[in-house]
């Protein structure tokens, strides 16, 4: 890792404020610890824009109207794309737990096409256009309207992107995996 450890007793204020919303909030629910792994350890340093940011992810993880399914799999789509360890690791469980299948999991982390189906696969669809192509092909566009409505197609993109940015965030400053995490992509 790249960054030094968090010393939870030399936090300045706002950093524990930080700190305090990510632990106490509705991804931590409580759990102290939470707040110096992964991306938060890294958005707890810088406050401004950690604070920020940690809201966004709370909206997108826990504010739309995706299924918890499609949701996952669109941010895997993202962690396999950057082989971004710790991301594809914490959201495979996720995902798991939304009753993605594990076989499409594997394939998904492997480079290989996922044999996902209905939402999952329109996910996976828009996700690896907007990463590959830059955008969304007007006939996947289309059908996700159809699928999703035109809010769920803005929280889906917003998702994409706001995971792009933990994915690039975990691999720039090399934030390990936790000890019970698999690696997803070994060296």
């Amino acid at each position: 890792m790249r960054l030094t450890p968090i010393d939870r007793n030399n936090l300045n204020a706002d950093q524990q404020s930080v700190l305090d919303a990510i632990e106490q909030g509705p991804r931590g629910k409580g759990r102290k610890g939470l707040g110096t792994i992964g991306p938060f350890s890294a958005w707890v340093r810088a406050p401004g824009i950690g604070d920020a940011i940690q809201k966004t992810g709370a909206a997108i993880r826990f504010g739309t109207s995706l299924p918890s399914n499609v949701q996952e799999v669109a941010i895997c789509t993202v962690g396999a794309f950057f082989h971004s360890k710790f991301e594809f690791a914490a959201h495979r469980a996720l995902a798991l737990k939304a009753g993605v299948s594990n076989a499409n999991l594997e394939q998904l982390g492997k480079g290989q096409p996922p044999g996902f189906l209905g939402g999952e696969l329109l996910a996976y669809q828009i996700a690896s256009q907007m990463l590959t192509e830059h955008g969304i092909q007007d006939r996947t566009y289309s059908e996700g309207i159809k699928q999703f409505t035109e809010s769920g197609m803005i929280e889906l993109v917003a998702t994409v992107g706001y995971y792009c940015l933990i994915s690039l965030t975990l691999n720039s400053f090399k934030i390990p995996l936790e000890a019970d995490m698999q690696d997803p992509f070994p060296d």
